[in-house]
């Protein structure tokens, strides 16, 4: 059988492997396709897909919207976008901005802690990255400001935090629709990451429905066998393709790996079969 895996990040935003070893890395566990879906951001797409050129396997083109629901950070995937629009790069390079605005007040008031930072100083520990709360925990770490990740999000970064800035984000529905004017598929990413109520989480995919949500992750690293059947089950009740992926990071989440996640997971290839049938063109867009 063969395998697929739809949400995987590169260091272009807050992965550790670059778009080219992520190809080679794909190849070597087996996937016939993988999406680069790096966090608001498509900036290793194209090296991506250059790298596999003449190689067996597919590029699926794709971002990982971050978006903003009720208080809770609702991410969107999108798959087959065609990000070199003029319109959907606008948005992206708003994105880039909101997210640069917001490293700076952050590093301005980790400073104030006595922590040794500043912007300029992580673009030139990650360069060619989108900065993410990641990069401050690897930062934090490699100054010796915190002795592990966990304890720098707790400290530091996390939510509650003294230090946390937040970042203004669009809506779900925002996302759904931008992805959509791109061509491509919108996906509602590890619904049960939330941690919402039955009621919530259904009012949040009738309302991402009517915008045109297609599909929703059913399989993904950290589901349960009774996660993975209630998301298939809430799926086929709101008229969505299932999706998957392993959410790969790299040595970010150590013992997380491309294609099978922490041991178990399988994403068929069936399920990219039928969400391309979900393209505008009811075509794949050919990237290989």
């Amino acid at each position: 059988m063969k395998i697929v895996d739809l949400h995987v990040h590169s260091n272009k935003s807050d992965g550790s492997f670059s778009p080219t070893e992520l190809v080679n890395y794909a190849i070597e566990k087996g996937l016939s396709a993988f999406a680069l879906t790096d966090h608001d951001t498509t900036d290793g797409l194209d090296e991506a897909i250059e790298a596999a050129k003449g190689k067996d396997i597919e590029v699926i083109p794709g971002i990982e919207f971050s978006t903003e629901y009720e208080g809770k950070d609702i991410h969107i995937v999108g798959l087959y976008i065609d990000y070199k629009g003029e319109i959907f790069q606008k948005h992206i390079h708003a994105f880039v901005d909101s997210r640069i605005e917001r490293n700076r007040k952050m590093c301005q008031n980790l400073q104030t802690a006595g922590i040794d930072i500043s912007y300029e100083k992580l673009l030139t520990a990650f360069p060619d990255s989108v900065i993410t709360r990641a990069h401050y925990a690897k930062y934090l770490l490699n100054i010796g400001a915190v002795k592990s990740m966990p304890e720098a999000f707790d400290k530091y970064l996390g939510d509650h935090t003294r230090y946390f800035v937040p970042r203004e984000k669009v809506t779900p529905m925002q996302a759904v629709q931008l992805i959509l004017d791109a061509g491509g598929i919108p996906v509602l990413a590890h619904p049960t990451l939330y941690h919402m109520s039955d009621r919530r989480l259904e009012l949040l995919l009738y309302r991402l429905k009517e915008v045109g949500l297609v599909a929703m992750e059913c399989i993904y690293s950290t589901y349960s066998p009774a996660e993975e059947r209630q998301m298939k089950t809430l799926a086929q009740k709101y008229n969505l393709l299932p999706s998957g992926g392993s959410d790969f990071h790299g040595t970010t989440k150590p013992k997380l790996d491309l294609a099978v996640g922490y041991g178990s997971l399988v994403v068929p290839e069936e399920i990219l079969v039928n969400l391309r049938k979900a393209l505008p063109t009811g075509e794949q867009h050919i990237t290989t």
